[in-house]
């Protein structure tokens, strides 16, 4: 498998991009971004400086995933998502002087195995988005979302579970199922987990 990357693109001289990796036409990956194998970075999508993408992750166009974010493999970013990455947004330092980036500390949005943020979410840095969780289309995340949970609004709250196909789960028998896949997976205070088919 080769790299593609589109000549409209811009990708920093010393950015790791893993084979069978796309990155499309206005798209921006900065200086020492990690990019793991078989990812799309879609048209106009911005990767920051250090960014560190799993396998098979997909981020889609005109999302902006700044620096120091992670994601684990197979996340989803959507259309036009954002995860920040400054605490205290500012343009200038009190005295009134524009602020360099030495000025601010840089915290990160953290996308765990799996997980997907919808078109037009914005993750609010620092926060976890755990495993196989699904952030809804426009919400807002301001604060960790559990493995598994199916969360919308603004703020964000968990409205439901998903599994790994991303379908909301179902409950019956004390127990939540996957419509889709027909795992069972059960709830341990405020933990959902997969059981292991037997």
């Amino acid at each position: 498998m080769t790299v593609t990357v589109h000549p409209g693109a811009d990708v920093a001289a010393d950015a790791e991009l893993g084979e069978g990796t796309v990155v499309w036409h206005l798209a921006q990956v900065r200086e020492g971004a990690r990019l793991g194998r078989e990812c799309v970075v879609g048209r106009g999508a911005y990767v920051g400086t250090g960014v560190r993408v799993g396998d098979r992750c997909k981020i889609q166009n005109h999302a902006l995933v700044y620096e120091p974010a992670v994601l684990g493999d197979g996340v989803f970013v959507g259309p036009a998502a954002v995860l920040t990455n400054d605490r205290h947004p500012r343009a200038v330092r009190p005295d009134g002087g524009l602020k360099a980036a030495a000025d601010w500390d840089a915290v990160g949005v953290v996308c765990a195995e799996g997980a997907s943020v919808g078109a037009g979410a914005v993750c609010v840095a620092p926060v976890r988005v755990g495993r196989w969780a699904l952030v809804a289309a426009g919400s807002v995340v301001t604060r960790d979302v559990p493995d598994h949970a199916l969360v919308a609004g603004s703020p964000a709250r968990r409205i439901g579970w998903v599994g790994r196909a991303g379908v909301p789960l179902e409950e019956r028998d004390g127990a939540w199922w996957c419509p889709s896949t027909g795992a069972r997976h059960v709830v341990d205070g405020e933990v959902l987990r997969e059981e292991e088919p037997a």
